[in-house]
């Protein structure tokens, strides 16, 4: 896929953010024999750090699918030139978590001591109907691994300065409405940070709340996240964190709310940027809720742009296309664009992304017109309804640029 030529622009800082050559490469692995859908992307820069986002979807219910996941995850590696031991971040997306929990020990999906990766769990039934599909992170520096431990639910990457912080499955089950959940989470995951010298103004970068049942327990958690923000230094003065609220379940069935959270300890103050596009998208504090639509990481060789759960709104908060799942697509598609063009980057640099579909019935035809607008990208598409009940999909994604910023750290 050829990428187009950005503006050339010039940080606030001696630097620039540039992509005046394809960045981002696309490749679709055969795994037809294994009825999988398997798309990598890969990312490289001059100074050598290569990361790749994997996705992996069983299309359709039948055989050995643990198996079936685990061998066309295995053959993607082998293809790619992937080590198992790069791994940082998966993602497993089960039809049934509670049942399918025993992944967490599979010697290739799941996660061990001796590899590090932190592995997230969530109930969001995979699109076509299926059992499992994957989202996997890897990176690695001229065929070297990272250095990386395991601490709880929480893998720590050291890479020079930075420890890159990926927690997963966060739960508050001492309390049982899903207000009470939310603080406790915010309240232990805060302490941690505390323990590591970070705190959660300056150094998450990225969350992602699940919720069991969203339409009846979504308004919980915005309340608690609003009161919990306020008295930690986030608020509309200052910034929020990029973020997705979305159903989904967790193995604790007492959990009705649950997080997964992306942090980086040793970041300057400068290094992240928040994105908006007034133009198309209102601050979400305006309808009652706290979280930025993208947030912007930089390093001295790269800018990573994460984007938050995006659907089919308006300037003013407003719902466009109510009913229409194929025009909220191509309204959420034009939202992520221009939040991506305001970050210096656009669609073809996305590295992955994450379709949430209320009605599974819609998966087909979002499906082909995914593929018609974003070519080899790769992404998982889930059945998992959307805070609002009039928003039929929600999409998110992570998008990779060069940089040339020799003031900040290395990635």
């Amino acid at each position: 896929m050829s990428i187009p030529n950005h503006p050339f622009q010039t940080s606030k800082n001696s630097g620039s953010i540039s992509t005046c050559e394809a960045a981002v490469e696309y490749f679709s692995v055969d795994c037809s024999d294994l009825d999988v859908t398997a798309r990598v992307s890969r990312f490289s820069s001059a100074e050598g750090a290569t990361e790749y986002h994997v996705s992996v979807c069983l299309t359709d219910g039948g055989g050995d699918a643990v198996s079936r996941l685990a061998l066309a995850y295995q053959h993607v590696l082998d293809s790619m030139g992937i080590s198992a031991s790069s791994s940082i971040f998966r993602r497993v997306f089960c039809s049934d978590v509670v049942n399918q929990s025993d992944i967490a020990n599979h010697p290739l999906l799941g996660s061990l001591a001796g590899r590090g990766c932190a592995v997230s769990l969530v109930g969001q039934s995979p699109l076509p109907a299926a059992k499992f599909a994957l989202w996997a992170y890897h990176f690695s520096d001229g065929g070297v691994s990272p250095e990386k431990s395991i601490e709880g639910n929480t893998l720590l990457c050291r890479r020079g300065p930075l420890t890159h912080c990926w927690t997963v499955g966060m739960t508050g089950c001492s309390v049982t409405e899903s207000n009470g959940q939310t603080l406790r989470i915010l309240e232990d995951y805060d302490a941690w940070l505390h323990s590591q010298s970070m705190n959660m103004a300056d150094h998450v970068v990225r969350t992602w709340w699940f919720l069991q049942n969203i339409d009846a327990d979504y308004h919980g958690l915005v309340e608690a996240r609003r009161d919990f923000f306020h008295t930690h230094g986030l608020n509309a003065d200052t910034h929020y964190i990029a973020s997705t609220g979305i159903a989904g379940t967790h193995t604790e069935v007492k959990a009705k709310v649950a997080l997964d959270s992306y942090a980086i300890r040793g970041l300057h103050a400068d290094q992240l940027v928040y994105i908006s596009a007034p133009g198309h998208l209102c601050p979400t504090y305006e309808y009652g809720v706290t979280f930025e639509r993208a947030t912007v990481v930089d390093f001295s060789d790269r800018r990573h742009v994460y984007i938050s759960g995006t659907a089919s709104i308006d300037h003013t908060g407003r719902i466009l296309h109510e009913g229409d799942v194929i025009r909220q697509l191509g309204r959420t598609l034009e939202n992520i664009e221009s939040l991506l063009e305001n970050a210096n980057a656009d669609l073809a640099d996305l590295a992955v992304i994450l379709v949430y579909l209320r009605d599974p019935a819609d998966g087909a035809v979002v499906d082909t017109a995914l593929r018609e607008r974003l070519g080899l990208v790769p992404y998982v598409l889930v059945h998992a309804p959307v805070c609002r009940p009039g928003w039929l999909i929600e999409i998110e994604g992570i998008a990779l640029i060069p940089a040339f910023l020799p003031h900040f750290p290395g990635f």
